[in-house]
């Protein structure tokens, strides 16, 4: 079978956190609102920037941004990616790219080797039924899809049959005030496994690299929230 199923295979890559000196290009602009260019010295951008936060003024981050790449991603997970509208997203085509394997995200505690379902087929007066795993459902999907396209189907009428499992790698650039409501809602509790577990992966990490714009999340086993 040309098909591979990824199981918690989620992953991203921060392409870029711009401009090279964030916190200072927040320090610039935030303090044209208070009139206080004059107070600003080495090492005052990151104290100023806390007072921001904490004071809740976040819209001064929106100065400085960040761009990630994600893999391994279903098209599931970047339907709940875009609604965030404050952003710019670039994804893998399916009007244009056909993949010779077949990459679906599959939920990680289920065994999609497991006969579960039973199809039911009336052909020619005659009633067929059989049972099939996931794995075999995506496979028969994969058939379909590819037939369509031998038969002379064009990839965007195609791709009608594709399941929102089927992988989409996407970019998505944000400015920090954006990204901390992507993080405030996606590694949340109420969240989707898929986009929770990556999100908060990447969480982790600029809280690393930007910690006195992130550092305010308390991450718990599964989820993270963000202080009242």
């Amino acid at each position: 079978m040309k098909v591979k199923i990824l199981q918690n295979k989620g992953k991203f890559e921060i392409l870029a956190i711009m401009p090279e000196k964030p916190l200072e290009l927040i320090e610039i602009a935030g303090r044209v609102s208070y009139e206080s260019q004059d107070k600003i010295e080495a090492g005052s951008a990151e104290k100023f920037v806390k007072k921001l936060r904490e004071r809740g003024h976040e819209s001064v981050l929106e100065h400085s941004s960040m761009t990630v790449f994600f893999s391994n991603v279903s098209r599931g997970f970047t339907h709940e990616t875009v609604r965030h509208r404050i952003a710019s997203f670039t994804q893998k085509s399916t009007r244009y790219v056909r993949d010779s394997i077949f990459k679906v995200i599959a939920p990680p505690d289920k065994d999609v080797d497991e006969e579960l379902v039973t199809l039911r087929i009336n052909k020619k007066n005659r009633k067929i039924s059989f049972k099939i795993s996931f794995r075999q459902w995506i496979d028969l999907n994969r058939q379909m899809y590819h037939g369509l396209i031998k038969a002379g189907w064009a990839k965007q009428d195609a791709r009608q049959v594709l399941p929102i499992g089927i992988e989409a790698p996407i970019v998505v650039t944000a400015n920090f005030r954006e990204w901390r409501h992507i993080f405030e809602l996606r590694c949340s509790k109420a969240a989707h496994w898929e986009i929770r577990r990556v999100m908060l992966d990447l969480l982790i990490e600029v809280q690393k690299r930007v910690p006195v714009v992130f550092d305010d999340f308390e991450i718990h086993s599964d989820f993270a929230e963000k202080p009242s």
